[in-house]
Formats: C-alpha cells, structure tokens, sequence
C-alpha cells in the first residue's frame, strides 16, 4: 500500500472508537465490517493492508484478531483531522465571483426599478436609486451556476415586499457588487422573491447604466464580483 487511502483511515478510525489507541482491543472481521458498511472480506483487506504498512499491530486469537493502532497508524488519523479542522473553520471568502454572457432581459427589471415601493427603499438602504433597469447576466460554466446557487447562504441587504391598489409585490435581497474589475464598484446582484428566471441568471443594478459605462452590448462577458 504505497499511499494510505480514505477508506483506510476510516477503518483506523472505527479502530480508535474501539479504544484502540491505547491497547489490544478483540474483534471479528465480520463486526468490523458491519461497523464501516463492507463486507467481511472487505474488512480482513483493511487490516491486512494497515498491518503490513505499518499503521496497525494485529495479533490473531483464533476467529477473532487483537488489534491496536502503532504511532504511524494514530499519526495518520491525526493529520487528516486536523486538515479537516482547518478547512472547516477557515475564514470564509471575501468575495464570490461569477462571469457570463450579457443578454436581452423581459423588460420586467425597467417595470420593477421604477415602483415607489422599491426605489425608496433601494435609496433608503443601497444609497442610490438604480437606473431604470437590471443587466441581465447569463452564466455558462458550471462552476458559477453552482455559486449562484448558495448565494441565500450569505448577508443580503434585504429591500421589504409591499403592496399598492393592484397588487402585492414581493421581496428582494440585494448582494453588493463590483463590476469588471471595479469598473463599477457600487453595483448589486438582485435575488427576487418572484422571478421568471432560473438560477443561471444574474440580475444586476447600478445607480448608472452599466453598459454604457463598461461599454458592453448583448453576448459580451462580463465579471462580476460580489461582496460577502
């Protein structure tokens, strides 16, 4: 076994539950591998192969085996868990970025932009009141798509529904954004309550027309990167 392998460390792992960092403990290759969801063959390989790189000490005592971890095996264990603690409690982005294709909104972004009910709130709570309008992003590659996906995850600054003599409009949440490159640094990603989009598009407002300002036109990429 030149290199130890996950299922390796989880099986060391179950050892451990067992009290085998300390000393010898007994078991059959049959309840190891009910423990770690393999089949008994499965489970005598594990051993075999931790006992002959020398992450394990394995004494057999007639159906059953004593087992107990050496120092390289508790090493093993050891680093992986600290490599997973790290991870976990790393600090989290600063920020998120997404790149895609401008493309031809439903108009609906002009409609919305020009309510009452949310152009005081956006100047109440972003500073500005948009532009008439929101850009409309495609985003291609899989890895973006994935990322919009987990935006709900992060802060927003969340713009209230309202309701006027027609009709009930819901909320929206808005994400701080800079635009290529800080082209545009005041700009937002807008997630809405009622949408007729999917989770591959990006809404984008700015208090200025950001394609006039970037100069870009339908089928041009752009970045977007949001603040989190």
């Amino acid at each position: 076994m030149s290199e130890i392998k996950l299922q390796h460390i989880l099986t060391m792992t179950e050892l451990l539950l067992l009290g085998a960092k300390y000393s010898f403990v007994e078991l059959t290759t049959t309840d190891l591998g009910k423990n770690i969801m393999k089949s008994q063959q499965a489970a005598s390989k594990h051993l075999q192969e931790l006992d002959a790189a020398g992450y394990i000490n394995r004494v057999r005592r007639g159906q059953k085996f004593r087992v107990k971890l050496t120092d390289k095996g508790y090493s093993a264990v050891e680093k992986l868990f600290s490599t997973l603690k790290t991870a976990i409690e790393s600090t989290p982005p600063t920020t998120i970025s997404f790149e895609g294709r401008v493309v031809s909104g439903m108009g609906e972004g002009a409609y919305y932009m020009s309510l009452g009910g949310y152009r005081k709130q956006f100047y109440e709570k972003l500073g500005y009141e948009p532009y008439p309008g929101t850009l409309n992003v495609k985003l291609v590659d899989k890895i973006f798509r994935d990322a919009r996906r987990e935006i709900g995850r992060y802060p927003s600054i969340f713009i209230d529904g309202f309701s006027d003599t027609k009709r009930t409009y819901g909320w929206a949440k808005c994400y701080l954004a800079h635009i290529n490159d800080g082209a545009i640094r005041n700009a937002a990603v807008l997630v809405l309550e009622r949408t007729h989009y999917d989770e591959s598009m990006l809404e984008i407002i700015a208090p200025v027309s950001i394609k006039d300002t970037v100069g870009i036109h339908n089928g041009d990429k752009i970045k977007i990167k949001m603040l989190v």
